[in-house]
């Protein structure tokens, strides 16, 4: 039964919504991990937010005992992994932690971007792949034209594809079967010294940090001393456990098993992912290869609308940093909104699920400002500097070149949305890269700056292909840009919040736009308010919103008042210049998110 031969480890790889976390429901009420009264639909999703949006946003782990037809029983080691592009990085850790992966394709949509993105991380992983045709319940579903895409498109052999459906459980039984036949055992030996892979951690309130951990060689047992190679701290083990998806404490864990671990630590920063754990009495020489960091790629500053709130969304982003590593923050102050953070995101479905986490958990009003990459500015004397935020971009005479990232987008879609796509993708500033057919879908490759993705390309791109399309993106690196600030001034005051890294190209019509949206969304006042957008010292744009206006004429009757009225007026004008002097103009905070849904095609 312990025996490593018997042991296998395995991912569960699709696009999003092709089934991943409904067929890991199945396995698990057929391998009896949960019963009949525990069981409910997504079980590995733990979330709230992961539950209400069907998604999968951490990836979880099970171990599971199986029965095999012929009498013999294995250790199933399955991890659930996300589906979303904005994950990937949760991904490829899963991955490591594996020898081998199912992967699921919807077998009414057949094979998508993500899917493709994620099968080429399992294959980059040396895995064994076992393509799943899901959802062959539903009448639209066709097996032959998915085992087609999935031998053209990707090129993995389909002789052993599995129909089945997560909805009935129809075809689990002939999937665990072929896990076990398909897919290898680890390769690890129990005698050897203990070397185990940090695969993940987050904060437990009772237990404080828990480690996920994959023993590669030896054992790992309950009150052994153990030592972390990144930062040669040592630590005692006070539990050793697996999750059946319950957690369920154990003596040891062995060369091939993946578990967790906890071992009194507080703080998540000492456990750095990808980290290799080895015997503090018998210590290794090498360490493992590790993961690369995953690398925050939008930057956006994040608001309390009452100021009062300020303390709650520092101890609520602290609280959050806790469980999801990925995510960067630091304290930032604007004239225009006070005191807050610019945050790093993976992208913007992370920026997403972190804000509503924040206004859920913690009960606090956010204001989100525009969205913005990281761009390399090469200054005159050699240095380099990362910007994020464009109101802190230097005085542009001290500037040699701006590098902006660029992505490499996957875009698989039905060819008759070919030249929309397209269209679309010239007008991002996209490069073509590649385009290929496989049956009536094409798979195109475009290089598009990221700073022209973020904004609203996955929701124009969804709604001009009524859904059809999938999209992927991995970042190539950086690229000299044509790149220029372009400032907002609302009544002669520069708005930092409102601040953004344009093309020169798009520049004027951007600006244009801004000020459009400004005027319709800044309510009026008693003094007339300029809203400008600049280059530099360069009016570019300019919208007027017109003051509130008082007839004082109307108590003068008959003629010959002329002074009088002159007089009056005269009043008025010195009043109202006076106002525009003082008075402070009140930016609402529809105005700048409605700056944030700005379309860039003009």
């Amino acid at each position: 039964m312990s025996s490593i031969e018997n042991i296998r480890n395995f991912a569960i790889i699709a696009h999003i919504d092709h089934g991943k976390s409904t067929i890991a429901d199945r396995i698990i009420h057929k391998c009896g991990g949960l019963t009949d009264r525990e069981m409910k639909a997504q079980v590995l999703d733990s979330m709230d937010i992961e539950r209400e949006r069907g998604i999968t946003i951490k990836a979880q782990t099970v171990k599971l005992n199986y029965k095999s037809k012929s009498g013999k029983e294995y250790i199933l080691n399955i991890i659930d992994t996300p589906g979303h592009v904005d994950f990937s990085y949760e991904v490829s850790r899963s991955l490591y932690a594996c020898e081998g992966s199912i992967l699921i394709v919807d077998s009414t949509q057949g094979v998508e971007a993500q899917t493709l993105a994620n099968v080429y991380q399992a294959l980059d992983s040396n895995h064994e792949i076992i393509p799943i045709l899901n959802k062959i319940d539903l009448p639209a579903s066709d097996l032959d034209r998915s085992n087609k895409q999935i031998e053209d498109v990707i090129g993995i052999d389909t002789t052993n594809s599995v129909p089945c459906s997560g909805k009935t459980g129809e075809g689990v039984d002939e999937i665990l079967e072929k896990i076990i036949e398909i897919l290898p055992s680890p390769k690890g030996q129990i005698n050897e010294k203990l070397k185990c892979l940090l695969v993940d951690s987050w904060y437990d309130t009772y237990l404080g940090v828990v480690i996920l951990v994959r023993v590669i060689d030896g054992k790992i047992k309950k009150n052994m001393r153990i030592k972390m190679m990144s930062n040669n701290k040592e630590y005692f083990i006070e539990k050793v456990g697996v999750f059946t998806p319950k957690p369920d404490d154990m003596e040891e864990l062995k060369a091939g098993e993946i578990g967790f671990i906890t071992t009194g630590i507080k703080e998540l920063s000492d456990t750095k992912v990808g980290d290799t754990i080895c015997d503090a009495s018998d210590p290794l020489n090498d360490a493992l290869p590790g993961f690369k960091p995953s690398k925050p790629v939008v930057f956006c500053g994040l608001f309390p609308v009452d100021s009062s709130e300020y303390q709650k969304l520092k101890d609520g982003l602290a609280k959050l940093k806790l469980n999801d590593a990925s995510f960067t923050y630091e304290a930032e102050t604007s004239s225009a909104l006070g005191l807050g953070f610019r945050c790093g995101f993976l992208g913007l479905l992370h920026l997403e699920i972190v804000t509503e986490r924040l206004e859920r958990e913690f009960d606090i009003n956010l204001l989100t400002t525009t969205p913005g990459v990281v761009y390399k500015v090469h200054m005159n004397n050699g240095e380099i500097k990362n910007l994020q935020n464009p109101s802190n971009l230097p005085d542009p005479t001290f500037i040699k070149m701006i590098e902006e990232p660029w992505i490499k987008a996957t875009i698989i879609t039905p060819d008759q949305y070919l030249g929309s796509i397209m269209k679309l993708c010239q007008n991002k500033r996209g490069i073509q890269k590649n385009l290929s057919y496989s049956g009536s879908r094409a798979v195109i490759n475009y290089d598009i700056p990221l700073n022209e993705v973020v904004f609203d390309f996955n929701d124009r791109l969804k709604s001009m292909t009524s859904g059809y399309a999938s999209f992927d993106y991995e970042i190539i690196g950086h690229k000299e840009g044509d790149l220029v600030k372009m400032g907002i001034l609302v009544n002669s005051e520069s708005v930092d919040a409102l601040a953004m890294m344009v093309h020169k190209d798009f520049a004027q019509s951007i600006g244009r736009e801004v000020c459009e949206k400004l005027k319709d969304l800044i309510p009026r006042h008693n003094f007339m308010i300029p809203i400008q957008a600049a280059i530099g010292g360069k009016i570019i744009a300019r919208e007027t919103i017109k003051g509130f206006k008082k007839d004082v004429l109307t108590k003068i009757h008959g003629g010959g008042a002329r002074d009088r009225k002159r007089k009056l007026l005269d009043k008025q004008k010195k009043g109202k210049s006076k106002s525009k002097q003082f008075g402070k103009v009140e930016i609402p905070q529809e105005a700048f998110i409605g700056v944030l849904k700005i379309n860039k095609e003009n």
